[in-house]
């Protein structure tokens, strides 16, 4: 289900053009966020006009907004604008700033301009740009030109990217790994950076957690058990099963314990000692519901995964994985695999519950992926900076082989080979099935994190968010 975003909508004018005008222009573009479905805050009882202009609304304005908790601030200009109320109203929320404002029609007979819009919104800009608050710039166009509604939407899904990054607080399930130094990360680094929280656990926790739901939430284990029957196939024996289920819900009672967005769990191999199976499909039954669970204590992969999914407003599923090896007859081919973490709903087949390819415990899933378009992204950093590493690939055929799988074609694989060796990036990443490169690109503004693209598609993705 797509996520719902609420943005505050504050038309803004300049005494010295048409304030009928600009009502005139505020009440049209209300009209088509009412069409569009738009989850918008209203000023119209602030003042009689419902347009922001001067400073005693503005604070009124700004009250209004926070108590409402917009996600973002929308500044269509009616005619010129107040350029210095727009940007104290930005400062006051901090929030995803969208300028816009509708283009001017033809002079009157008489030479006189009653907008000006164009003007005010360079004027805005650069004022902006004075207080230091990032925005985002939708073209001067028409409410009923294409550019509109997409700018809209896209600045929509921004606002999902960053209310989610500045919320993220990752469900621990154990240390990495030993042998995985890779997937180390900074915890007070984050925090201090981007608030992003670590909320850690011991595995003796979580099996604690399994043993109680089998005595007392018995019915919730036997719905998974009996939905992992109906859309997979079981491979793995009875009493696993059961493990498989009991984790489910055990994983999703910590995350709302601990107020978790997403799970990282150490998968191997100290969980194998204690339950028997590897965690691989309570993982994917987890992400299928959109709770992101990454594997091997990979606290970069899970706010990655939050991202990407916010990125597309929850619209599709997305796939943790490791780029693994390269095609055998394709050059710019590589294999997209895991043990089985990947929701079911991104399967071309049904998928088995079986015995992965490196570890001899059941409880790991295989399925190909659908193929088709997909945006593959990777948050990472080391030595104080953070980046996002992203692009575009399409799925394709290739060889069979055990785990959660896709084939993928990039544009050039020697060149996203070299971003990845070079850093700071390691073997983990994540894929979905949307075009959300431009949505991440733009997010990144907003959060201090430096967009990476791994092919030479910087000026086409600017193009696109000019709305060319």
């Amino acid at each position: 289900m797509k996520k719902q975003v609420k943005i505050g909508f504050a038309p803004t004018r300049r005494a010295i053009f048409s304030a009928p005008d600009a009502v005139k222009y505020a009440d049209l573009t209300r009209k088509k966020l009412d069409e569009m479905g738009i989850d918008y805050v209203d000023i119209k009882d602030i003042n009689k006009e419902g347009l922001l202009y001067n400073d005693e609304d503005r604070i009124k304005i700004a009250e209004k907004f926070r108590k409402e908790k917009v996600d973002g601030l929308f500044l269509p200009h009616g005619n010129f604008g107040t350029e210095y109320e727009c940007a104290r109203l930005a400062k006051d929320l901090n929030v995803p700033v969208l300028l816009w404002g509708p283009r001017d029609e033809r002079p009157e007979p008489d030479g006189m301009r009653l907008r000006d819009t164009q003007c005010g919104l360079f004027a805005t800009g650069k004022v902006l740009r004075r207080f230091r608050i990032p925005f985002t710039y939708m073209t001067n166009c028409r409410l009923t030109d294409p550019e509109f509604e997409r700018g809209l939407k896209d600045f929509l899904a921004v606002c999902n990217v960053v209310k989610t990054f500045r919320h993220i607080r990752v469900l621990q399930i154990g240390p990495r790994p030993y042998d995985f130094w890779s997937t180390m990360c900074n915890e007070g680094e984050l925090l201090e950076k981007f608030n992003i929280q670590l909320a850690p656990v011991p595995i003796p926790e979580l099996t604690e957690e399994m043993n109680r739901v089998r005595k007392d939430e018995a019915d919730k284990v036997e719905d998974v058990i009996r939905y992992c029957r109906e859309n997979m196939t079981c491979k793995i024996e009875d009493n696993l099963l059961n493990n498989v289920a009991a984790l489910k819900v055990a994983m999703r009672n910590l995350a709302d314990k601990y107020g978790a967005s997403a799970i990282a769990i150490q998968c191997w191999n100290a969980l194998q000692g204690e339950i028997g199976i590897m965690p691989c499909a309570a993982n994917s039954l987890l992400n299928e519901e959109g709770l992101p669970v990454v594997c091997e204590t990979d606290i970069h992969g899970a706010i990655t995964q939050l991202m990407v999914e916010a990125a597309d407003l929850e619209g599709h599923r997305s796939m943790f994985a490791d780029w693994t090896v390269r095609h055998p007859d394709n050059e710019n081919g590589e294999l997209l695999q895991h043990c089985g973490p990947w929701p079911i709903s991104v399967a071309r087949e049904k998928p088995t519950i079986c015995v992965p390819v490196a570890f001899p415990y059941n409880g790991a899933v295989s399925a190909e992926a659908k193929h088709g378009n997909l945006t593959l992204a990777r948050f990472d950093g080391d030595n104080g900076e953070y980046s996002l590493l992203l692009g575009r690939a399409k799925g394709i055929d290739g060889p069979y082989t055990k785990g959660t799988y896709l084939w993928v074609e990039v544009e050039n694989l020697k060149r996203l080979e070299a971003k990845i060796v070079e850093g700071p990036y390691i073997h983990h990443c994540v894929a979905i099935h949307a075009d959300v490169v431009p949505i991440l690109y733009e997010a990144c503004k907003y959060i201090g994190v430096k967009p990476d693209l791994y092919d030479p598609i910087e000026e086409e993705v600017k193009a696109y968010l000019r709305g060319e």
